[in-house]
């Protein structure tokens, strides 16, 4: 069973300028490894003129995570941004900043602390949302156990999908995966065993 995980709710670039240096912090959730590597190479294509981009990318599968200076002094820029991805506990994701130099050397520590902070702000902006496993269930009825079977799986944090109103009702909704026998449970209680909970499916999905 895939255990939760966080990652990047959607694409976000959050601007910074520091000593008359502009920074662009550019987060983006991703699946794959080659999909980071897109989107790094569709930023730098984007800002061809920048100074620097410098990228850091993890992916769940594999524990992959990489991580470029782009010619920055070594270890000021790229490993600052993937440990502000390790610190947010994130993955599948990739962050790439965009520097444009403005003339005023930061030294190493100011360029740590920029390509940090840049990195969070394109973090924050784009949401850190948590991934869970979910079972997508169904469950026929007549209409007398309609509220009672929504109730039930409001009670376990449980979302409904779709409802098919017809001579019999069909509730199609989605609970937590380990939480389907004490589900199950509680409908033999509330059903006098008269219900079954059918799983049809297994998603991936916010909580």
């Amino acid at each position: 069973m895939v255990k939760p995980y966080k990652t990047l709710g959607h694409y976000a670039a959050e601007e910074y300028i520091v000593k008359k240096s502009r920074f662009i912090g550019y987060a983006k959730p991703v699946k794959s490894e080659k999909e980071a590597l897109d989107f790094i190479a569709e930023i730098s294509k984007k800002h061809w003129d920048a100074t620097h981009n410098v990228y850091a990318y993890s992916i769940r599968e594999g524990g992959i995570k990489r991580f470029s200076d782009d010619g920055e002094p070594q270890g000021t820029a790229g490993m600052p941004v993937l440990n502000v991805i390790t610190q947010e506990d994130v993955t599948d994701c990739v962050v790439v900043v965009t520097r444009y130099f403005g003339g005023i050397l930061l030294g190493g520590g100011g360029l740590v602390r920029a390509y940090s902070h840049s990195a969070k702000l394109g973090i924050d902006g784009a949401e850190i949302i948590t991934l869970v496993p979910w079972s997508v269930c169904r469950i026929k009825c007549d209409y007398s156990f309609y509220g009672k079977i929504e109730t039930l799986v409001r009670d376990f944090g449980g979302v409904m999908n779709e409802t098919d109103f017809a001579e019999d009702v069909t509730l199609n909704f989605r609970i937590e995966q380990g939480t389907e026998h004490a589900f199950d449970k509680k409908l033999q209680d509330v059903s006098n065993g008269k219900l079954t909970l059918e799983i049809i499916d297994e998603i991936i999905a916010a909580k």
